[in-house]
């Protein structure tokens, strides 16, 4: 089982986390839903099964994310389950409060790159602050996390790819113009998560981190 190794005291590690989470929802809310930019991840995923099969997407986020908390257990420990944990039900929290109280509207319709621009930037630092912290936020992120320490890619390039298939995907339902602007979006939050997460730390390994179970060498080489 691979240990929390964020290198943070617990009252820095939910600092972190919270103000991640919380920059995630301002983002979400206030760019992202307030000028019609779609959503990648796990999200977009539950989107597409509701419009496909009728699946409602409180269930099918439910559906995919059980099994990666699961494996994350796993692989991460109970710790960063517990802070990934905290950073959905604060974003729940956060993203209610500014849906009932948030007067301010920051309308972008008109110029759609610096929505997307701001998006990316702002949701890349939120989900790399809580990835940081110890934990993620939410199901898509940790499986970004786990592909990245197993393959040896940068979690920001992982984030990309699974964003922009599910993107591709969305076209179902999606207009085209909004969809590749979260495209955009996406490819910048990829470079700001890796950027947020390798920041003061070493360049990460090519050699898998996470070992399948029946994988064993057949010598004493370390490769």
């Amino acid at each position: 089982m691979r240990k929390q190794d964020s290198g943070m005291g617990m009252p820095l590690q939910l600092t972190v986390i919270l103000s991640g989470t919380l920059l995630l929802a301002f983002t979400y809310y206030h760019i992202n839903y307030q000028n019609h930019l779609t959503e990648g991840g796990f999200v977009g995923l539950s989107l597409l099964g509701k419009y496909v099969l009728g699946i409602s997407p409180s269930l099918s986020i439910l559906i995919l994310d059980i099994p990666v908390l699961l494996i994350a257990m796993i692989f991460k420990g109970r710790a960063f389950v517990l802070n990934t944990f905290i950073s959905v039900g604060a974003f729940t929290v956060f993203y209610s409060l500014m849906e009932r109280y948030s007067g301010w509207v920051i309308n972008l319709q008109d110029n759609l790159p610096l929505a997307a621009l701001l998006s990316g930037v702002l949701t890349g630092l939120g989900a790399g602050m809580v990835l940081r912290g110890g934990g993620a936020s939410g199901g898509d992120d940790i499986l970004s996390l786990l592909i990245s320490e197993w393959k040896g890619i940068k979690v920001g390039t992982v984030f990309i790819l699974m964003d922009v298939i599910v993107l591709a995907l969305s076209l179902f339902y999606m207009p085209l113009k909004e969809t590749l602007y979260t495209v955009m979006a996406v490819v910048v939050a990829g470079y700001v998560i890796t950027f947020t997460t390798s920041l003061g730390r070493p360049k990460l390994s090519k050699a898998p981190k996470i070992q399948p179970k029946l994988s064993k060498p057949h010598d004493g080489t370390v490769m």
